[in-house]
Protein backbone atom coordinates (compact mmCIF):
# COMPACT_ATOMS: atom_id res chain seq x y z
CA UNK A 1 0.00 0.00 0.00
CA UNK A 2 1.43 3.37 -0.97
CA UNK A 3 1.39 6.22 1.45
CA UNK A 4 -0.93 9.10 0.66
CA UNK A 5 0.76 12.40 -0.19
CA UNK A 6 1.00 14.63 2.88
CA UNK A 7 -1.43 17.17 1.50
CA UNK A 8 -4.12 14.50 1.08
CA UNK A 9 -4.03 13.56 4.76
CA UNK A 10 -6.71 15.05 7.00
CA UNK A 11 -4.14 17.21 8.78
CA UNK A 12 -2.90 18.47 5.43
CA UNK A 13 -6.40 19.39 4.32
CA UNK A 14 -7.03 21.20 7.60
CA UNK A 15 -3.76 23.11 7.25
CA UNK A 16 -4.66 24.02 3.69
CA UNK A 17 -8.08 25.25 4.78
CA UNK A 18 -6.59 27.39 7.53
CA UNK A 19 -4.00 28.90 5.17
CA UNK A 20 -6.66 29.69 2.57
CA UNK A 21 -9.04 31.34 5.01
CA UNK A 22 -6.76 32.78 7.70
CA UNK A 23 -3.28 32.94 6.19
CA UNK A 24 -1.51 35.69 4.25
CA UNK A 25 -2.55 38.54 6.55
CA UNK A 26 0.10 40.76 8.18
CA UNK A 27 1.09 40.51 11.82
CA UNK A 28 -0.30 43.99 12.46
CA UNK A 29 -3.73 42.81 11.39
CA UNK A 30 -3.70 39.96 13.90
CA UNK A 31 -2.82 42.41 16.67
CA UNK A 32 -5.95 44.37 15.79
CA UNK A 33 -8.01 41.18 15.49
CA UNK A 34 -6.83 39.83 18.84
CA UNK A 35 -7.47 43.13 20.61
CA UNK A 36 -11.01 43.36 19.27
CA UNK A 37 -11.73 39.75 20.25
CA UNK A 38 -10.55 40.37 23.83
CA UNK A 39 -12.48 43.63 24.04
CA UNK A 40 -15.72 42.13 22.77
CA UNK A 41 -15.42 39.13 25.06
CA UNK A 42 -15.37 41.60 27.94
CA UNK A 43 -18.23 43.78 26.68
CA UNK A 44 -20.73 42.90 29.38
CA UNK A 45 -22.22 46.18 30.57
CA UNK A 46 -24.11 47.27 27.45
CA UNK A 47 -26.19 44.09 26.90
CA UNK A 48 -27.30 44.08 30.55
CA UNK A 49 -27.52 47.83 31.17
CA UNK A 50 -31.32 48.09 31.02
CA UNK A 51 -31.69 45.16 33.42
CA UNK A 52 -29.12 46.69 35.79
CA UNK A 53 -30.84 50.08 35.84
CA UNK A 54 -34.33 48.70 36.42
CA UNK A 55 -33.32 45.97 38.88
CA UNK A 56 -30.44 47.51 40.86
CA UNK A 57 -31.20 51.22 40.53
CA UNK A 58 -35.01 50.89 40.60
CA UNK A 59 -35.36 53.07 37.49
CA UNK A 60 -38.51 53.02 35.43
CA UNK A 61 -38.31 51.41 32.01
CA UNK A 62 -38.73 54.86 30.46
CA UNK A 63 -35.73 56.37 32.24
CA UNK A 64 -33.64 53.25 31.70
CA UNK A 65 -34.43 53.61 28.00
CA UNK A 66 -33.30 57.23 28.16
CA UNK A 67 -29.95 56.16 29.63
CA UNK A 68 -29.48 53.54 26.89
CA UNK A 69 -30.39 56.19 24.31
CA UNK A 70 -27.78 58.55 25.78
CA UNK A 71 -25.23 55.75 25.44
CA UNK A 72 -26.27 55.22 21.82
CA UNK A 73 -26.05 58.92 20.97
CA UNK A 74 -22.59 58.98 22.50
CA UNK A 75 -21.61 56.02 20.32
CA UNK A 76 -22.83 57.83 17.21
CA UNK A 77 -20.71 60.86 18.05
CA UNK A 78 -17.86 58.54 19.01
CA UNK A 79 -17.57 57.19 15.48
CA UNK A 80 -17.28 60.67 14.00
CA UNK A 81 -14.82 61.87 16.65
CA UNK A 82 -12.78 58.69 16.30
CA UNK A 83 -12.57 59.15 12.53
CA UNK A 84 -11.41 62.75 12.96
CA UNK A 85 -8.76 61.82 15.53
CA UNK A 86 -7.52 58.87 13.46
CA UNK A 87 -6.66 61.18 10.56
CA UNK A 88 -5.45 64.07 12.70
CA UNK A 89 -3.79 62.47 15.72
CA UNK A 90 -2.87 59.04 14.37
CA UNK A 91 -4.29 55.54 14.11
CA UNK A 92 -2.37 53.95 16.99
CA UNK A 93 -2.90 56.81 19.46
CA UNK A 94 -6.65 56.89 18.80
CA UNK A 95 -6.94 53.12 18.80
CA UNK A 96 -5.14 52.75 22.13
CA UNK A 97 -6.61 55.75 23.96
CA UNK A 98 -10.27 55.07 23.18
CA UNK A 99 -10.59 51.75 25.06
CA UNK A 100 -8.72 53.05 28.13
CA UNK A 101 -11.04 56.07 28.34
CA UNK A 102 -14.05 53.80 27.79
CA UNK A 103 -12.96 51.54 30.63
CA UNK A 104 -12.79 54.49 33.02
CA UNK A 105 -16.18 55.80 31.89
CA UNK A 106 -17.87 52.40 32.21
CA UNK A 107 -16.50 51.93 35.71
CA UNK A 108 -17.76 55.39 36.66
CA UNK A 109 -21.19 54.47 35.26
CA UNK A 110 -21.37 51.66 37.81
CA UNK A 111 -20.82 53.99 40.74
CA UNK A 112 -22.46 57.35 39.94
CA UNK A 113 -25.79 58.17 41.54
CA UNK A 114 -28.58 60.45 40.42
CA UNK A 115 -30.38 60.59 37.09
CA UNK A 116 -28.45 63.52 35.60
CA UNK A 117 -24.98 62.10 36.44
CA UNK A 118 -26.01 58.68 35.10
CA UNK A 119 -27.24 60.19 31.83
CA UNK A 120 -24.06 62.26 31.44
CA UNK A 121 -21.79 59.32 32.26
CA UNK A 122 -23.68 57.04 29.88
CA UNK A 123 -23.19 59.56 27.06
CA UNK A 124 -19.48 59.85 27.96
CA UNK A 125 -19.11 56.06 27.99
CA UNK A 126 -20.73 55.84 24.57
CA UNK A 127 -18.49 58.64 23.33
CA UNK A 128 -15.40 56.61 24.29
CA UNK A 129 -16.60 53.09 23.49
CA UNK A 130 -16.43 53.36 19.71
CA UNK A 131 -13.47 55.72 19.30
CA UNK A 132 -11.25 52.87 18.21
CA UNK A 133 -13.44 51.53 15.41
CA UNK A 134 -12.64 54.09 12.67
CA UNK A 135 -8.96 53.68 13.53
CA UNK A 136 -9.19 49.90 13.24
CA UNK A 137 -10.92 50.18 9.87
CA UNK A 138 -8.24 52.58 8.65
CA UNK A 139 -5.43 50.34 9.90
CA UNK A 140 -6.79 47.36 7.98
CA UNK A 141 -7.09 49.48 4.82
CA UNK A 142 -3.54 50.76 5.33
CA UNK A 143 -1.86 47.46 6.14
CA UNK A 144 -3.73 44.74 4.25
CA UNK A 145 -3.43 44.15 0.53
CA UNK A 146 -6.45 45.19 -1.49
CA UNK A 147 -7.30 41.66 -2.56
CA UNK A 148 -7.19 40.43 1.07
CA UNK A 149 -9.33 43.19 2.59
CA UNK A 150 -12.73 41.46 2.27
CA UNK A 151 -11.38 38.46 4.16
CA UNK A 152 -9.70 40.70 6.75
CA UNK A 153 -12.84 42.76 7.45
CA UNK A 154 -14.99 39.64 7.44
CA UNK A 155 -12.78 37.98 10.04
CA UNK A 156 -12.99 41.11 12.20
CA UNK A 157 -16.77 40.85 12.09
CA UNK A 158 -16.44 37.18 13.00
CA UNK A 159 -14.25 38.07 16.00
CA UNK A 160 -16.87 40.59 17.15
CA UNK A 161 -19.55 37.90 17.08
CA UNK A 162 -17.41 35.30 18.85
CA UNK A 163 -16.49 37.81 21.55
CA UNK A 164 -20.07 38.99 21.95
CA UNK A 165 -21.28 35.38 22.33
CA UNK A 166 -18.72 34.78 25.08
CA UNK A 167 -19.66 38.06 26.79
CA UNK A 168 -23.38 37.27 26.71
CA UNK A 169 -22.92 33.89 28.38
CA UNK A 170 -20.39 35.04 30.98
CA UNK A 171 -22.28 38.27 31.63
CA UNK A 172 -25.46 36.38 32.42
CA UNK A 173 -23.64 34.14 34.89
CA UNK A 174 -21.74 36.97 36.56
CA UNK A 175 -24.82 39.21 36.80
CA UNK A 176 -26.32 36.66 39.18
CA UNK A 177 -23.31 37.14 41.47
CA UNK A 178 -23.48 40.92 41.31
CA UNK A 179 -23.72 43.47 38.52
CA UNK A 180 -20.55 45.28 39.58
CA UNK A 181 -18.57 42.32 38.28
CA UNK A 182 -19.72 43.32 34.80
CA UNK A 183 -18.47 46.89 35.17
CA UNK A 184 -15.08 45.84 36.51
CA UNK A 185 -14.47 43.11 33.91
CA UNK A 186 -15.55 45.43 31.11
CA UNK A 187 -13.23 48.16 32.40
CA UNK A 188 -10.25 45.81 32.81
CA UNK A 189 -10.62 44.28 29.33
CA UNK A 190 -10.90 47.76 27.82
CA UNK A 191 -7.64 48.83 29.47
CA UNK A 192 -5.91 45.59 28.41
CA UNK A 193 -7.17 46.20 24.88
CA UNK A 194 -5.69 49.69 24.78
CA UNK A 195 -2.35 48.59 26.26
CA UNK A 196 -2.08 45.71 23.79
CA UNK A 197 -2.63 48.03 20.85
CA UNK A 198 -0.11 50.61 22.12
CA UNK A 199 2.49 47.94 22.83
CA UNK A 200 2.16 45.84 19.68
CA UNK A 201 1.37 48.36 16.93
CA UNK A 202 4.21 50.42 15.45
CA UNK A 203 4.00 54.19 15.52
CA UNK A 204 2.24 55.94 12.67
CA UNK A 205 4.13 57.60 9.89
CA UNK A 206 3.54 61.38 10.00
CA UNK A 207 0.03 62.21 8.86
CA UNK A 208 -0.71 65.30 6.72
CA UNK A 209 -1.83 67.37 9.72
CA UNK A 210 1.41 66.54 11.55
CA UNK A 211 3.59 67.60 8.61
CA UNK A 212 1.87 70.93 7.99
CA UNK A 213 -0.21 69.71 5.03
CA UNK A 214 -4.01 69.97 4.78
CA UNK A 215 -5.52 66.95 6.49
CA UNK A 216 -8.95 67.12 4.91
CA UNK A 217 -12.29 67.38 6.67
CA UNK A 218 -15.70 65.78 6.93
CA UNK A 219 -16.84 68.31 4.35
CA UNK A 220 -14.78 66.43 1.79
CA UNK A 221 -16.32 63.13 2.88
CA UNK A 222 -19.84 64.54 2.65
CA UNK A 223 -18.95 65.89 -0.78
CA UNK A 224 -18.36 62.34 -1.98
CA UNK A 225 -21.79 61.55 -3.39
CA UNK A 226 -21.05 57.86 -3.86
CA UNK A 227 -19.96 57.48 -0.23
CA UNK A 228 -22.93 59.45 1.10
CA UNK A 229 -25.39 57.40 -0.95
CA UNK A 230 -23.70 54.20 0.22
CA UNK A 231 -23.91 55.24 3.89
CA UNK A 232 -27.56 56.26 3.61
CA UNK A 233 -28.40 52.86 2.16
CA UNK A 234 -26.51 51.19 4.99
CA UNK A 235 -28.44 53.28 7.51
CA UNK A 236 -31.70 51.88 6.13
CA UNK A 237 -30.31 48.35 6.06
CA UNK A 238 -29.06 48.60 9.66
CA UNK A 239 -32.46 49.95 10.76
CA UNK A 240 -33.99 46.66 9.66
CA UNK A 241 -31.20 44.59 11.18
CA UNK A 242 -31.67 46.18 14.62
CA UNK A 243 -35.28 45.00 14.76
CA UNK A 244 -33.78 41.75 16.03
CA UNK A 245 -33.29 43.21 19.49
CA UNK A 246 -36.38 45.43 19.62
CA UNK A 247 -39.49 44.20 17.79
CA UNK A 248 -38.62 40.53 17.16
CA UNK A 249 -38.93 39.59 20.85
CA UNK A 250 -42.27 41.44 21.03
CA UNK A 251 -43.62 39.58 18.00
CA UNK A 252 -42.52 36.20 19.35
CA UNK A 253 -44.10 36.81 22.77
CA UNK A 254 -47.32 37.98 21.11
CA UNK A 255 -47.29 34.72 19.13
CA UNK A 256 -47.46 32.81 22.41
CA UNK A 257 -43.74 32.07 22.69
CA UNK A 258 -41.45 32.80 25.63
CA UNK A 259 -38.33 34.85 26.21
CA UNK A 260 -36.39 31.55 26.26
CA UNK A 261 -37.70 30.84 22.76
CA UNK A 262 -36.44 34.24 21.65
CA UNK A 263 -33.06 33.46 23.17
CA UNK A 264 -32.93 30.21 21.21
CA UNK A 265 -33.80 31.98 17.96
CA UNK A 266 -31.09 34.59 18.48
CA UNK A 267 -28.64 31.80 19.37
CA UNK A 268 -29.29 30.30 15.93
CA UNK A 269 -28.08 33.59 14.45
CA UNK A 270 -24.89 33.55 16.54
CA UNK A 271 -24.06 29.93 15.77
CA UNK A 272 -24.55 30.42 12.04
CA UNK A 273 -22.34 33.51 11.95
CA UNK A 274 -19.57 31.87 13.97
CA UNK A 275 -19.63 28.57 12.05
CA UNK A 276 -20.60 29.55 8.50
CA UNK A 277 -19.03 32.96 7.93
CA UNK A 278 -15.37 31.79 7.84
CA UNK A 279 -16.36 29.19 5.25
CA UNK A 280 -17.95 31.73 2.91
CA UNK A 281 -15.74 34.80 3.27
CA UNK A 282 -13.20 33.85 0.60
CA UNK A 283 -15.86 32.84 -1.93
CA UNK A 284 -17.97 35.96 -1.33
CA UNK A 285 -14.94 38.24 -1.58
CA UNK A 286 -14.31 37.03 -5.13
CA UNK A 287 -17.73 38.24 -6.30
CA UNK A 288 -18.70 41.80 -7.20
CA UNK A 289 -19.02 43.49 -3.81
CA UNK A 290 -22.04 45.62 -4.66
CA UNK A 291 -23.91 42.60 -5.99
CA UNK A 292 -23.04 40.60 -2.86
CA UNK A 293 -24.45 43.36 -0.65
CA UNK A 294 -27.57 43.74 -2.80
CA UNK A 295 -28.28 40.00 -2.67
CA UNK A 296 -27.48 39.85 1.05
CA UNK A 297 -29.80 42.72 1.91
CA UNK A 298 -32.57 41.18 -0.18
CA UNK A 299 -32.11 37.88 1.67
CA UNK A 300 -32.27 39.75 4.96
CA UNK A 301 -35.50 41.47 3.90
CA UNK A 302 -36.97 38.15 2.84
CA UNK A 303 -36.16 36.64 6.21
CA UNK A 304 -37.81 39.48 8.11
CA UNK A 305 -40.74 39.54 5.71
CA UNK A 306 -41.41 35.86 6.37
CA UNK A 307 -41.99 36.82 9.99
CA UNK A 308 -45.49 37.94 9.00
CA UNK A 309 -46.43 34.29 8.38
CA UNK A 310 -44.76 32.68 11.40
CA UNK A 311 -46.14 31.90 14.84
CA UNK A 312 -44.12 28.88 16.00
CA UNK A 313 -40.56 28.59 17.26
CA UNK A 314 -39.62 26.47 14.25
CA UNK A 315 -41.07 29.07 11.91
CA UNK A 316 -39.17 31.93 13.52
CA UNK A 317 -36.01 29.82 13.46
CA UNK A 318 -36.41 29.48 9.69
CA UNK A 319 -36.67 33.25 9.31
CA UNK A 320 -33.51 33.65 11.41
CA UNK A 321 -31.62 31.26 9.13
CA UNK A 322 -32.71 33.24 6.04
CA UNK A 323 -31.85 36.72 7.32
CA UNK A 324 -28.63 35.51 8.96
CA UNK A 325 -27.48 34.23 5.56
CA UNK A 326 -28.04 37.72 4.23
CA UNK A 327 -26.22 39.23 7.21
CA UNK A 328 -23.19 37.02 6.54
CA UNK A 329 -23.07 38.08 2.90
CA UNK A 330 -23.27 41.80 3.71
CA UNK A 331 -20.69 41.59 6.51
CA UNK A 332 -18.20 39.88 4.20
CA UNK A 333 -17.67 42.93 1.98
CA UNK A 334 -19.49 45.96 3.42
CA UNK A 335 -16.44 47.67 4.95
CA UNK A 336 -14.21 46.75 2.02
CA UNK A 337 -16.14 49.22 -0.13
CA UNK A 338 -15.43 51.97 2.41
CA UNK A 339 -11.71 51.19 2.12
CA UNK A 340 -11.93 51.24 -1.68
CA UNK A 341 -13.70 54.60 -1.73
CA UNK A 342 -11.55 56.40 0.83
CA UNK A 343 -8.32 58.28 0.06
CA UNK A 344 -5.53 57.43 2.50
CA UNK A 345 -5.57 60.75 4.36
CA UNK A 346 -9.34 60.50 4.97
CA UNK A 347 -9.66 56.82 5.83
CA UNK A 348 -10.40 57.55 9.47
CA UNK A 349 -13.21 59.95 8.61
CA UNK A 350 -14.68 57.61 5.96
CA UNK A 351 -14.76 54.79 8.50
CA UNK A 352 -16.18 57.20 11.08
CA UNK A 353 -19.11 58.10 8.83
CA UNK A 354 -19.64 54.42 8.04
CA UNK A 355 -19.71 53.50 11.73
CA UNK A 356 -21.94 56.45 12.61
CA UNK A 357 -24.63 55.10 10.28
CA UNK A 358 -24.82 51.84 12.22
CA UNK A 359 -24.62 53.59 15.59
CA UNK A 360 -27.44 55.96 14.63
CA UNK A 361 -29.55 53.06 13.39
CA UNK A 362 -29.10 51.37 16.77
CA UNK A 363 -30.72 54.44 18.39
CA UNK A 364 -33.44 55.25 15.85
CA UNK A 365 -34.50 51.79 14.65
CA UNK A 366 -35.84 50.39 17.93
CA UNK A 367 -37.99 53.47 18.54
CA UNK A 368 -39.32 53.54 14.96
CA UNK A 369 -39.90 49.80 14.85
CA UNK A 370 -41.74 49.59 18.15
CA UNK A 371 -43.98 52.53 17.19
CA UNK A 372 -44.86 50.89 13.88
CA UNK A 373 -45.46 47.60 15.64
CA UNK A 374 -47.71 49.21 18.27
CA UNK A 375 -49.86 51.18 15.82
CA UNK A 376 -49.94 48.97 12.71
CA UNK A 377 -49.15 45.48 13.96
CA UNK A 378 -46.50 42.87 13.16
CA UNK A 379 -47.62 42.20 9.58
CA UNK A 380 -47.14 45.85 8.61
CA UNK A 381 -43.77 45.92 10.39
CA UNK A 382 -42.38 42.86 8.60
CA UNK A 383 -43.76 44.03 5.25
CA UNK A 384 -42.06 47.38 5.79
CA UNK A 385 -38.79 45.63 6.61
CA UNK A 386 -38.97 43.71 3.35
CA UNK A 387 -39.82 46.87 1.40
CA UNK A 388 -36.92 48.81 2.93
CA UNK A 389 -34.49 45.99 2.15
CA UNK A 390 -35.75 45.74 -1.43
CA UNK A 391 -35.19 49.49 -1.82
CA UNK A 392 -31.68 49.20 -0.37
CA UNK A 393 -30.85 46.26 -2.65
CA UNK A 394 -31.99 48.20 -5.72
CA UNK A 395 -30.00 51.25 -4.63
CA UNK A 396 -26.89 49.19 -3.98
CA UNK A 397 -27.21 47.52 -7.37
CA UNK A 398 -27.48 50.94 -8.97
CA UNK A 399 -24.38 52.20 -7.10
CA UNK A 400 -22.35 49.22 -8.24
CA UNK A 401 -20.92 50.77 -11.38
CA UNK A 402 -19.78 53.94 -9.62
CA UNK A 403 -18.17 51.90 -6.84
CA UNK A 404 -16.36 49.68 -9.32
CA UNK A 405 -15.05 52.71 -11.21
CA UNK A 406 -13.76 54.25 -8.00
CA UNK A 407 -12.16 51.13 -6.55
CA UNK A 408 -10.56 49.55 -9.62
CA UNK A 409 -7.76 52.08 -10.28
CA UNK A 410 -6.57 52.28 -6.67
CA UNK A 411 -3.25 50.75 -5.79
CA UNK A 412 -2.37 50.36 -2.14
CA UNK A 413 1.22 49.21 -2.05
CA UNK A 414 2.25 51.96 0.35
CA UNK A 415 1.33 51.55 3.97
CA UNK A 416 1.46 53.77 7.00
CA UNK A 417 3.51 51.37 9.09
CA UNK A 418 7.24 51.84 9.45
CA UNK A 419 8.11 48.17 9.67
CA UNK A 420 7.77 45.64 6.84
CA UNK A 421 4.44 43.87 6.78
CA UNK A 422 5.32 40.36 7.89
CA UNK A 423 2.74 37.89 6.64
CA UNK A 424 1.71 34.91 8.71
Amino acid sequence: MTDRPPDSAPSGRVAGFLRAHFGGLPHIYWVVWSGILVSRAGTMVVPFLTLYLTDQRAMSVTWAGAVVTALGLGSTCSQLVGGFLSDLWGRRATFATGPVAAGAALLALGYVRGLAPILATAFLAGLCLQLYQPASGAIVADAVRKEDRPRAYGLLYWAVNVGFSVASVLGGVLAQRGFMWLFWIDAVTCVLFGLLIWWRLPADDPLPAQSGQPSGSYREVLGDRVMVAYVLLLLLHASVQFQVSSTLPLAMVDSGLTSADYGFAVAVNGVLVVVVQPLLIKWLSQKDHSHVIACGVLLMGTGFGLGAYMSSLAGYAVTVVVWTTGEIAVAAVVQTIVADLSPEHLRGRYNGLFGAAYALAAVVAPAAGTQLYAHAGPTALWATCFGVCALVAAGQWGLGRAIRERSAPQADDDTWVKEPLDHD
